[in-house]
């Protein structure tokens, strides 16, 4: 890992119109604190903290900083505002370190291949856990971790467990257990037994309405003949007193 350099003056006073006036001059409002020393407040050029942040490295990066009338102190980003539109820096917080004392820091996972889930059986690769936290000194923190999943199949993934890191330099703070990635079947196919189910309902159901209209039906044509009937009696009986 390389280390940067930055070069920061103090910066006199506080406030949105001091804020204003140092991003009028090219510079941008900043904080340096940690270690044994006080907090102090700077001014530093947005160019070299947006070439840091783009680095390799990313926030992750250890960093000479040299304060004018301070002298010179090791140390990272550890936060900083930008522009929503523009994306330019707006203020950096810098934190003290020192070289010989272990720290806990966040390290970004890239995925590496194409999985044979994905390049022989239609599957889908997904990303799960994009970083890990990792415990140890500033000059053995990793870029990244790079984890090739050329042989996941569908079903198959990669955890933190397999992460291969060299234990006397690094310690793992994530959860081993934690999926990093891993191949998944098309949605397409898993909705599909989930739509036949709908339609195998559907077509149970539909029968019942027909026999509710049957039943209807035949009541309905009970209730003519019942009608029909007391009719007919009633004729034979007229006739056979007219026969008498």
């Amino acid at each position: 890992m390389d280390k940067l350099k930055v070069e920061a003056q103090p910066r006199p006073g506080r406030g949105k119109n001091r804020a204003r006036e140092l991003r009028r001059a090219g510079q941008v409002p900043a904080v340096v604190y940690g270690g044994a020393a006080e907090p102090l407040a700077l001014a530093v050029d947005p160019r070299l903290i947006e070439k840091i942040l783009h680095s390799e490295s990313g926030q992750n990066a250890v960093l000479t900083l040299t304060i004018k009338g301070h002298g010179q102190t090791a140390a990272m980003i550890r936060d900083w505002q930008a522009d929503p539109v523009k994306g330019r820096v707006l203020h950096v917080d810098f934190l003290r370190i020192a070289m010989d004392v272990r720290l806990k820091v966040k390290v970004p996972v890239h995925l590496r291949g194409e999985p044979i889930g994905v390049k022989q059986q239609g599957g889908i690769l997904e990303p799960v856990q994009r970083e890990v936290e990792v415990e140890c000194l500033p000059g053995d923190i990793p870029d990244d971790f790079v984890v090739d999943v050329s042989e996941l199949a569908i079903g198959k993934g990669v955890r933190v467990g397999d992460l291969k890191i060299d234990n006397r330099k690094l310690r793992i703070l994530t959860d081993p257990e934690r999926v990093l990635a891993h191949v998944v079947a098309p949605k397409a196919e898993e909705e599909k037994p989930a739509e036949e189910a709908v339609v195998a309902a559907v077509a149970a159901e539909a029968p019942a309405e027909p026999e509710v209209i049957r039943k209807g039906k035949a009541e309905a044509e009970g209730e003519e003949a019942g009608e029909a009937a007391p009719a007919g009696a009633e004729g034979e009986k007229k006739e056979k007193k007219e026969k008498k």
